[in-house]
């Protein structure tokens, strides 16, 4: 049975889960990180909201020339960011007794970079966060301890849907959002130069990040949502549809947008069978989460699997999950024998 936290542990996260939701969903003018200020400009006082971007760069917004209006709405700034500085000083302890009681640490590259995005509007426009930092996020949702080395990775990988013609609110500017961290943050080129690259890394270092799509393997294909392209792969649609939110453990925390466990415990088996013999490292990497995650939800939550499956046998996935599904079971064979029989049985 996987090792789980702490209940005290998991409440903590569940409180921190549903606070940051509430801190999200007011949209309150204190949230916005800066201050006002003004300058005099021949006689005239002018007023700017002044702001850091990610990476230190500072900027100024101009808002106008000072009167009633603007001065009533810095006073209504100033009194709600004095209760956001105390949510987020409240978001803090939570972290860090939930980091102190087995929390999942995401590496501190990874995290910067999925802040930026979550500060940016990657995530409201329907951006997945996938892959082994997903994997992370997933264990402190559902109270679980993960073993070994598998969740270790600078890798960070975004999946959405490729939509010709994405709405405006369904927007964001994804490697702005990189190039405004000043880490270093580069296009990869890829094999064919006529294609626009779907990954950046930083020169010298492992940190990547890979846009996804879903499609047959190919060219990237046109990410409008994200302002970037990306690299299509099967199976990501059924991956990413009905995604949850989570808490990203860092300093204060803040929301990113996760497969469904049991989604994410099958894709992994259906990826892990079409996998050449060159990444066999990372097959056995997607079995081994996929394993750990079935130990958990088979007794937890047997339901989402259930439903998981379904959703997977009408896209007429069956024979490809038996596939990855024997492997699985040959090198993880205590998994319990009502997820064999599900798994093997495609019934």
């Amino acid at each position: 049975m996987t090792p789980s936290l702490p209940p005290e542990t998991h409440n903590l996260y569940s409180e921190l889960l549903e606070r940051l939701l509430v801190f999200s969903a007011r949209h309150a003018i204190g949230h916005a990180p800066g201050t006002f200020t003004t300058k005099s400009v021949a006689g005239e006082t002018y007023v700017y909201f002044q702001y850091s971007e990610p990476g230190g760069s500072t900027r100024q917004l101009y808002l106008g020339k000072e009167g009633p209006a603007l001065r009533r709405l810095a006073e209504r700034f100033k009194s709600q960011r004095q209760e956001v500085q105390q949510e987020r000083a409240d978001f803090e302890r939570l972290c860090a007794q939930i980091l102190a009681g087995g929390g999942w640490a995401m590496g501190t590259g990874p995290a910067r970079v999925l802040k930026a995005f979550a500060d940016a509007g990657v995530f409201e426009t329907g951006a997945v966060l996938v892959g082994t930092h997903a994997f992370g996020v997933i264990g402190n949702l559902l109270g679980v301890r993960w073993a070994g080395a598998h969740i270790r990775t600078q890798d960070v990988d975004l999946a959405a849907v490729s939509l010709a013609a994405a709405p405006e609110r369904l927007r964001a500017d994804a490697p702005k959002a990189l190039e405004r961290l000043e880490m270093g943050f580069l296009p990869v080129p890829g094999l064919d130069p006529r294609h626009a690259s779907a990954s950046f890394k930083v020169r010298g270092q492992s940190l990547r990040v890979d846009f996804l799509a879903p499609g047959k393997p190919g060219a990237p294909v046109l990410l409008p949502s994200l302002s970037t392209s990306a690299q299509p792969l099967p199976f990501l649609d059924y991956l990413i549809e009905n995604p949850e939110k989570a808490a990203v453990l860092d300093a204060s925390g803040f929301l990113v947008l996760v497969p469904a466990p049991a989604r994410f415990a099958l894709h992994k088996i259906l990826v892990s069978s079409e996998r050449p013999a060159s990444q066999e490292t990372k097959a056995l990497k997607d079995l081994t989460q996929a394993a750990q995650l079935l130990a958990h939800l088979s007794e937890a939550r047997p339901g989402d699997l259930r439903l998981a499956l379904e959703a997977l046998r009408k896209r007429k996935l069956s024979a490809k999950l038996e596939r990855g599904a024997k492997r699985l079971l040959h090198l993880h064979p205590k998994i319990s024998s009502i997820m064999t029989e599900s798994l093997l049985a495609g019934r």
